[in-house]
């Protein structure tokens, strides 16, 4: 059988833009644990400068407007996806992160890390654990109804969470677009012998 493979990606001047713009898919496949290959030099310096520039309040709008658009696409009345409730979930958690993290612009990428450190009520962790068990067996969950303690809590998230869509973020400051610049013009201008190695991160 032939593997179905999901693969994204930007090139390396679109991806420092929307590193910039507060885009947090940036930072989640810098962070990710799971790496299939790499150029350790180059992964090492762009989470670096992720970490240096990211704007913790352009990354929680970020969040916020995935949440809110996934809710609505996925989560009507009646049975729904039940997989698309890790797609509301994952960026509520990761608020709910930025909230008691207040100096930390970058969430963990690993699921249950942001669901250990979200101080969330039992009833409702174990439903997502629920959840999480049976997407271990199965990558299709069906339809059904979203269990009730999730459902009450992305209610009450993406209410409370409107605020990081009032927040008036500044854009980049001058001086990290020329750290952004200085990172392009380095990679961009390495050895061709190296692009084919950093271009598989």
């Amino acid at each position: 059988m032939t593997p179905i493979l999901d693969i994204g990606g930007w090139e390396l001047g679109k991806a420092l833009k929307l590193l910039l713009d507060g885009n947090a898919v940036i930072v989640e496949w810098l962070t990710s644990p799971l790496t299939y290959d790499a150029d350790p030099e180059f992964r090492a310096e762009f989470l670096s400068l992720a970490r240096r520039l990211a704007d913790r309040r352009l990354i929680g709008r970020h969040y916020y407007h995935l949440a809110r658009r996934q809710a609505e696409r996925f989560l009507g009345s009646g049975p729904v996806p039940l997989k698309k409730v890790f797609y509301v979930l994952r960026p509520l958690m990761a608020l709910r992160w930025l909230d008691r993290n207040p100096r930390e612009a970058v969430a963990p990428m690993h699921f249950p890390t942001l669901c250990e450190k979200a101080w969330l009520e039992e009833a409702l962790l174990g439903e997502i654990d629920g959840l999480r068990a049976r997407k271990a067996q199965s990558r299709e969950l069906g339809e059904g109804e979203v269990p009730g303690h999730i459902a009450a809590f992305i209610r009450d998230e993406l209410t409370a969470a409107r605020r990081w869509a009032e927040d008036d973020a500044p854009r980049a400051r001058p001086d990290a677009r020329r750290e952004v610049d200085a990172f392009w013009r380095k990679w961009i201008e390495a050895p061709a012998s190296r692009h084919a190695s950093v271009n598989r991160l």
